[in-house]
Order: structure tokens, then C-alpha cells, then sequence
């Protein structure tokens, strides 16, 4: 369970928000800055205060996905505040789970919820994730975490650009 577990909230929700570009105001997308991002899977509840800027706010949006997990949606739906997906996500070792996930966003809020099934041994397994974000400030403190990209697109800066 605890790689099913592990698959899902790295695949799905725990990866740091393509829409052709950055996200923006206007575009009634979550905007970069400081936020408090919880992930849920069953009982378990991870919440980190995190700097996210645009393409990690894409990333989640359109395609979560991360370094350890090959992700792909075929259906993507966003807009109006408005996200669908369904896609599966592979480990290297070739461990597939099929997740489909629905959610609202606003400039200062990003919910998805969704379900994912895999099979272990052969015995078939699912369950229930959500992602709950929202927007602290459009700064972000020291203390904030910071992905490689994060660090990367903001340098010693602790305001992230739109």
C-alpha cells in the first residue's frame, strides 16, 4: 500500500502546478507565490507551506507529474476554473496506476479530487486523493520550500514573477 500510496501523491497531487506558457491573472489561474498545499490519500494528510511559481502551478493544473513517475493525460480539460483529467502514471519499474481527477481553481485556490486504481501482486487496489491549495501571500518567506525550478526561476528573490 505504501507505494501505491507513494505513486499517487507523487504522480497525481505531490509533484510542484502546459498551458503554452505561465499562468495568468486574467486567465483566472492560480497565481505564483506562497501557499499551503494538503494532500490526502485515505488517512494520510501531508501538509507542506510551499513557494510555487507559474510552471509548477501549470504543472499541477495540467499534468501532475514529477522526476520518479512518467505521467500522461489524454483527456485535459482546464478552464473556468474548471480541471479534468484521466491518464495513468508509470514507475521505472513499470508499476502503472490509472487516475482520474476533477477539481476548481481560482487565483488564489487549486482543489482537485480524484481516484486512482492499480494492481499489485495482481490483486486490483484503488482509492480516493485530493489536493487542497491556497494562496498565502504573493511573497514567500525564507523558510518557505523550494523545488530545483523554484529555486531556479527565483534566485535569491522571494517573489516569485507571473
Amino acid at each position: 500500500m505504501k507505494h501505491v500510496r507513494t505513486l499517487v501523491l507523487a504522480g497525481l497531487v505531490g509533484a510542484p502546478l502546459t498551458l503554452g506558457g505561465a499562468a495568468r491573472a486574467e486567465d483566472g489561474y492560480p497565481q505564483p507565490g506562497y501557499w499551503q498545499v494538503t494532500n490526502v490519500l485515505a488517512v494520510i494528510r501531508k501538509v507542506e507551506l510551499r513557494c510555487l511559481v507559474a510552471s509548477e502551478i501549470n504543472k499541477f493544473m495540467t499534468g501532475p507529474s514529477n522526476r520518479h513517475y512518467a505521467c500522461t493525460y489524454p483527456v485535459r480539460d482546464v478552464g473556468n476554473g474548471r480541471i479534468n483529467l484521466k491518464g495513468s502514471c508509470t514507475t521505472k519499474a513499470g508499476q502503472v496506476a490509472n487516475i482520474s481527477a476533477a477539481g476548481t481553481y481560482s487565483l488564489a485556490s487549486f482543489r482537485l479530487k480524484g481516484t486512482l486504481s492499480t494492481r499489485i501482486a495482481g490483486i486490483p487496489i484503488s482509492g480516493e486523493v485530493m489536493t487542497d491549495a491556497r494562496r498565502l501571500a504573493g511573497i514567500c518567506p525564507p523558510t518557505a520550500l523550494r523545488s530545483d525550478e523554484a529555486r531556479r526561476v527565483l534566485g535569491a528573490s522571494d517573489a516569485p514573477p507571473l
